[in-house]
Parts: C-alpha cells; structure tokens; sequence
C-alpha cells in the first residue's frame, strides 16, 4: 500500500511537471493553447493512472503553477477558473474509471466523456461567476464557442491520446 502511494505521489508530479512544460510547445500563445488544450492531457492521464484524489491535486495545482513561473495563464480570472476546470476533470475521471467495471475501452471512453462534459460545465459556472462579478457577460454562445468550438482539435487529441496512453500504461503495468 505504502508502495503503491509513493508511486502515485511520483506520478503525479511527473504529470504536474509535463502539465508546466507541455504548454510551452504551443509558443505561449493563448489562442494556440485554448486550441490544443495542452493542460488537460496530464491532468486526465494522472486521474486515470493515479485516482481521483491525484488528478484533482495536480488539476488544482497546475494553472496556479504556470502562472507563478510564466505569468501564463493570468493568475485572475484565467488561472482560477482553470484550476476548477482542470480539478473537475481529474476528479471526475479517476473517480468514473474506479467505479466501472469494465477497463477496457469502453470504460476508458466513458469515463473520459463524463470527465470532458463535466469539467467543461465546470468551468463554464465559474467563468460565468466571475464574470459576474466583473459586470461582465457570460453567454450561452460564449460557453460554446470557448468550450466546444474553439477547443475542438484538442477534444479529438484528447480522445485520441489519452484512450491510447491509458492502453498502453495497463499493458506496461503487467
């Protein structure tokens, strides 16, 4: 038991690692990250490989991280409603994938879907919260547009990457 926690303490700051270098491929540009969605790969990885509790410190972590060394994102409102979005995913998907009975693709999909949808409704109240406060508007359009639209090309990388990486953990693990 001892063993398996110090491993996932291990992991998961290897994924917070990758989830601060990771975003410097995309140049720093906030239009290229809000694309390719470069934070969300390790976080989904680590709450997969790790569990719940691991994906949501790392999710929670990250977007503060970066901002702290590379004042990317913003640490007001970016980084914040990041960090609620990037948590609800390493929580919802650790937590899916434990429940499932079935590992196999299938859960890994199912678990990864539920974890996309619910940490893009997450950051879509938090965003409009803070908005809010900013007397700033939020629209429904807006939500789609950033959460689905804009993010299309990283929603299919993530669909692609994770399911495989997921896999290939599994099979190098036994």
């Amino acid at each position: 038991m001892q063993k398996s926690r110090i491993q996932n303490m291990v992991l998961s700051a290897m994924f917070l690692g990758i989830g601060i270098v990771l975003p410097l491929l995309t140049g720093q540009i906030k239009e290229v990250g809000d694309t390719l969605l470069p934070m969300h790969l390790p976080v989904l990885l680590c709450g997969f490989i790790c569990g719940s509790q691991y994906g949501f410190a790392v999710g929670i972590m990250l977007p503060f991280l970066r901002s702290l060394l590379f004042h990317m994102p913003p640490i007001y409102p970016n980084a914040v409603w990041m960090a609620v979005e990037l948590a609800t995913y390493g929580l919802v998907v650790g937590l899916m994938y434990s429940k499932l009975k079935n590992k196999k693709l299938v859960g890994t999909y199912v678990s990864l879907i539920v974890a996309m949808i619910t940490g893009r409704i997450a950051w879509g109240i938090t965003k409009w919260i803070l908005f809010g406060l900013q007397g700033k508007a939020w629209t429904l359009s807006l939500f789609i547009m950033g959460g689905f639209v804009d993010a299309l090309l990283g929603i299919v990388i993530q669909l692609i990457l994770v399911p495989t990486i997921v896999g290939l953990t599994k099979k190098w693990r036994k």
